[in-house]
């Protein structure tokens, strides 16, 4: 390593240039997204390349107002507790950086953070918004001749992100589903009464969410009895007789209903009237299981009751899956050694799926570009003729994903969570 006397009209001083690292999380969490920085920050802390691990408190955003803490001196044990933590720990965002050819404005603030704290390698974990950002700014890197290494590192309960077999998080939001779809279905027979459960879950435009509630099933339990996609075009009439024939067989019945839902104009089944976007575009969701509630109650049964998982299914890390955390872990991971290697910049690493049985899966690299704004959907012929349930290549995909369990950390009878020091901004120093 070299040593460069900058000088100035403000200041003199030394300042080693060793290469820095910075993570920030963007979008919606999951279960076990803090496994992916836990990986970041434990392989940064071992590797040579690399003197210090910062983190950007809510992602890109707060990134450009230099909300920029040092993970370098958090205390080790705490950093061991991430997989155990629900939540983006390091807080996130979901904010869309304009078009290169349009305004640099961001892009200047973003990299002046970045010149400021001497980094190299910036690492962001996100879903397929986040993998936009990753891209832009690669691109701005390059046109600039900027020595940045930038690349994603997938996440997203949906598990909607292409090239990737599977994103780290879908596999614990799946198993909380499938568990959740368990204990309802139980529930639901404690009284003989005649009943419906409509259990929404997440999935604006791709069912694997609902999906995963199949695996309900794979215990014995006859359940759920219905599970409707957002890839197969709703219809209200086909819905009620769907109902009806199940009625004719079960006094207790349970569907599970993606929140992305569409009738044949291409319009959300939504209780909610609200027109809300965020900067991506991305309709506000939610309120698609209340919306049938009408039909139930005049057609079928008229006890109906609605169940929405909503952010317990992105945050459930009591019942997170090993395989999933794992994987997680080992995304973040490679990542660093990747970037270390050269030749990642603008790539995002991805899950490749080698074998079934025993399941077993490597690391590789892909171009961001594949990814960013693109969707990956349940294949049409995974879903059953009739639109209302899935079909065994599904069952197959989905069951390892959800395998073994997490040793949990407790504390007076309660998750134990990480308690990380990151609550005051990192100040300009000259050893940076």
């Amino acid at each position: 390593m070299v040593n460069y006397i900058i000088e100035d009209n403000f200041k003199k001083g030394w300042i080693l240039m060793n290469k820095n690292c910075l993570v920030a999380q963007s979008g919606g969490p999951t279960p076990i997204i803090n496994a992916s920085l836990q990986g970041v920050i434990e392989s940064a802390l071992e590797n040579k390349e690399i003197k210090k691990v910062y983190g950007a408190r809510f992602g890109i955003s707060g990134l450009m107002k230099d909300m920029i803490f040092d993970l370098t001196k958090e205390d080790k044990k705490e950093i061991s507790l991430l997989q155990h933590t629900p939540g983006s720990i390091l807080g996130s965002c979901r904010y869309k950086l304009g078009e290169l050819d349009e305004d640099v404005t961001d892009y200047e603030k973003i990299f002046d953070i970045f010149e400021k704290y001497n980094i190299k390698y910036f690492y962001y974990i996100g879903g397929n918004d986040s993998m936009d950002t990753v891209a832009k700014l690669n691109n701005y890197a390059k046109y600039n001749n900027k020595d940045l290494v930038v690349m994603g590192i997938p996440k997203t309960v949906d598990n909607d992100l292409l090239v990737t077999d599977h994103s780290p998080g879908f596999g614990s939001a799946a198993k909380y589903i499938a568990t959740s779809v368990m204990e309802t279905t139980l529930d639901s027979r404690v009284y003989q009464r005649k009943n419906v459960h409509l259990i929404e879950v997440m999935g604006r435009s791709a069912g694997w969410l609902a999906a995963a509630g199949a695996l309900a099933g794979e215990t014995g339990l006859d359940t759920p009895d219905l599970i409707y996609f957002p890839e197969i075009t709703f219809s209200t009439d086909k819905f009620v007789k769907d109902l009806k024939e199940k009625a004719k067989e079960k006094d207790n019945i349970i569907v599970v209903v993606s929140e992305g839902i569409k009738d044949s104009d291409g319009n959300y089944i939504s209780a909610s009237e609200s027109s809300k976007h965020d900067q991506f575009g991305h309709k506000q969701m939610g309120g698609a299981a209340k919306a049938l509630v009408p039909y139930i109650k005049e057609y079928v049964y008229d006890r109906v009751k609605v169940i929405e998982f909503n952010v317990l299914q992105r945050a459930a890390n009591h019942v997170a899956s090993k395989t999933d955390a794992d994987e997680a872990y080992e995304c973040g991971q490679k990542a660093v050694e990747f970037s270390v290697q050269g030749n990642a910049s603008g790539k995002a690493v991805v899950i490749k799926r080698t074998s079934n049985k025993p399941y077993q899966s490597t690391i590789e690299l892909a171009d961001v570009d594949l990814i960013a704004n693109k969707e990956k959907k349940v294949p049409r012929d995974w879903i059953n003729e009739a639109g209302n349930h899935v079909k065994e290549e599904a069952l197959e995909y989905l069951r390892p994903l959800i395998k073994g369990e997490l040793e949990r950390k407790t504390e007076k009878g309660l998750p134990k969570y990480t308690d990380l020091d990151a609550a005051v901004t990192v100040k300009p120093k000259n050893d940076i």
